[in-house]
């Protein structure tokens, strides 16, 4: 029996959910510690997140990544970080605005 989409994602999230649990109980400095992820480009803590490759994908997009290599939608992490492009970019504007703004005031 296939599952349904809504019954893929729910499975889904209490997997990286519980990944980012297990992280902290394993190392708590985890929670506390931060890298860029490469893909969505947004600054997230290390627990949770998952390397695939050459890419460190944050707890979020572990759980898109993933929904989507279930639901084939997507083939593969490069598919994958190709898709979230504009999101990565969205993110530099912002952090780029935010710096301006810092150093202006």
């Amino acid at each position: 029996m296939n599952k349904s989409k809504e019954e893929v994602v729910k499975e889904m999230q209490l997997v990286v959910e519980q990944m980012k649990k297990d992280d902290i109980e394993d190392n708590p400095d985890s929670e506390n510690e931060f890298f860029q992820c490469d893909a969505c480009g947004e600054e997230a803590c290390l627990a949770g997140s998952i390397q695939y490759g050459d890419y460190r994908l944050c707890n979020d997009c572990v759980l898109l990544a993933e929904v989507g290599f279930e639901l084939g939608q997507i083939k593969d992490i490069q598919e994958f970080i190709d898709a979230m492009e504009d999101k990565r970019l969205e993110s530099d504007c912002n952090y780029i605005k935010q710096e301006e703004s810092r150093l202006n005031n």
